[in-house]
C-alpha cells in the first residue's frame, strides 16, 4: 500500500478453524436483576436493571441490526485470491515465504448485487491475482472472473457462474446519508467469516489517496470496526441497503474507518459494464497545487485562489500540443475553477474525452487562454 496513513482492510490469512456464528443473542433488558428499590411494578427500580424506555430503545436497535443482517448477509461473499509468483498486487500481506516459488494467497470480502452472479469488491483485493475463488454465505464455492477493475476508486466487479438465481443486495443512496445514522459492516476480518460490526456514520465527504495516486472523493467515515479481511464488504444502513464499500482503516487510531460511497460504486459499475474500464480524460501534465497571491486574484478578478503549477509535460500530450509550458499555473477550464491538482483530476471525467475547452493560465505576470482537447487516459496495466 502506497499510503502509510491508512491501510486497506484486506487479509492474507486463511479462515480460522472455528465455527463462528454471525448471529449472537441479545439481552432484552428484562432479566432477573435486583431492583435496588421497593417501587413495585415492572422496571420501577433505578439500579440493577435497564429502565423500560432504554430497554425498548436497545431492543429496537438490536432488531434493526438483525433485520438488516438477515437481508444482506446471504449476499456477502468470502474472496480468496492466488498469486503464482511474487507478492500480491494489492495491499495484502502474502501467506508464504518471501522469495519462495509457492503460490501466495490473499483474501477479502465482497457482495452480490445481481441475481446472475455479479459481485462488487475492492480493486486491491483482486489486483494482479492469477486465480479468484468466491465462497458464498452457504459455503458454496465458485471460481470467479474479473469483469473490470478501477484502481482509482479501489473498486472491482467479478462474476461467478451459478445455475440458479443468487441472493443479492439492494443499493441505497449515499448522497442522502446523515452523520450519526446507523452503519453496519459485514465481512470476513482476519478470516472470521460472517462477522458483523456496528457503529454510525462519523463523517461524510472525506477524501483518500488510492494506490494509483489519484484522490478518491465522497468517502464515508465510520466507527463500525474494520479489520484486515473486511475489504470489499458492504457497509449498510438500518434498512439493509448498501451505502458503501468498506475499503480502509487507520491502524494507529481507534474506530476511524472508511468506505467508498455506493453512488460512486454505481457509476463505476456502469462504466465497467459499458467499457470494461472506467474512462477518464487526460491532458498530460504533472503538477502541484499552489496558492495564488491575493493581489493577483484581485487584479485579474479570478474566482479561485488556488492553481495547478505545471512541473512536467508529457511529450506529444494534449497539454504540450496546446502550448502549455512548465511553470504555467492552470486556473480554470471552460470557466470552472480548477482549485488544485485534485480538482483538475475530478474535472477531467469521461465527458471531456475529445471535447475542446478553453484553459486559463497564469504565465509569469500575464493571464492567457489556450484551447485544449483532452484524450482518454491510457488504461493502467497489471
Amino acid at each position: 500500500m502506497l499510503i502509510p496513513q491508512w491501510v486497506a482492510v484486506d487479509d492474507a490469512g486463511g479462515e480460522p478453524s472455528v465455527n463462528d456464528d454471525a448471529f449472537g443473542g441479545h439481552d432484552d433488558g428484562h432479566g432477573d436483576g435486583h431492583d435496588g428499590g421497593d417501587r413495585g411494578g415492572q422496571g420501577g427500580g433505578r439500579t440493577g436493571r435497564v429502565p423500560d424506555r432504554d430497554a425498548s430503545l436497545l431492543d429496537a436497535y438490536s432488531d434493526a441490526v438483525i433485520g438488516a443482517l438477515e437481508r444482506v448477509a446471504p449476499a456477502v461473499t468470502f474472496i480468496e485470491v492466488v498469486h503464482r509468483a511474487g507478492r500480491p498486487g494489492g495491499g495484502a500481506e502474502p501467506r508464504g515465504a518471501p522469495g519462495s516459488r509457492r503460490p501466495v494467497h490473499g483474501s477479502g470480502s465482497g457482495f452480490l448485487f445481481t441475481p446472475d452472479g455479479y459481485l462488487l469488491t475492492n480493486s486491491h483485493v483482486v489486483h494482479g491475482s492469477d486465480e479468484i475463488a468466491v465462497r458464498l454465505n452457504d459455503d458454496t464455492r465458485f471460481s470467479a472472473d474479473l469483469v473490470g477493475s478501477d484502481p482509482d476508486s479501489d473498486l472491482a466487479v467479478l462474476r461467478i457462474g451459478s445455475p440458479g438465481a443468487l441472493p443479492y443486495v439492494e443499493f441505497g443512496d449515499s448522497s442522502a446519508l446523515r452523520v450519526g445514522q446507523v452503519a453496519i459492516a459485514i465481512g470476513n476480518p482476519l478470516g472470521y467469516s460472517k462477522t458483523v460490526t456496528t457503529g454510525v456514520v462519523s463523517a461524510l465527504g472525506r477524501t483518500l489517496r488510492a494506490t494509483s495516486g489519484r484522490l478518491m472523493h465522497d468517502v464515508i467515515q465510520t466507527d463500525a470496526a474494520l479489520n484486515p479481511g473486511n475489504s470489499g464488504g458492504p457497509l449498510v444502513d438500518s434498512r439493509g441497503r448498501v451505502i458503501g464499500v468498506n475499503t480502509a482503516m487507520i491502524p494507529q487510531a481507534q474506530a476511524i474507518c472508511f468506505a467508498t460511497g455506493i453512488n460512486t460504486a454505481k457509476w463505476v459499475i456502469a462504466q465497467l459494464f459499458a467499457h470494461g474500464r472506467v474512462r477518464r480524460a487526460y491532458i498530460g501534465v504533472s503538477g502541484a497545487t499552489v496558492p495564488i497571491a491575493t493581489r493577483v486574484v484581485r487584479h485579474f478578478g479570478l474566482s479561485g485562489n488556488r492553481a495547478v503549477h505545471v512541473l512536467e509535460l508529457v511529450a506529444g500530450s494534449p497539454a504540450a500540443q496546446a502550448g502549455i509550458e512548465v511553470g504555467d499555473r492552470m486556473i480554470s477550464l471552460d470557466g470552472m475553477p480548477i482549485e488544485g491538482i485534485d480538482g483538475l483530476q475530478r474535472t477531467l471525467d469521461a465527458g471531456w474525452i475529445g471535447r475542446e475547452g478553453e484553459l486559463q493560465l497564469l504565465r509569469r505576470s500575464s493571464l492567457i487562454r489556450v484551447k485544449i482537447r483532452p484524450v482518454e487516459l491510457p488504461a493502467q496495466r497489471g
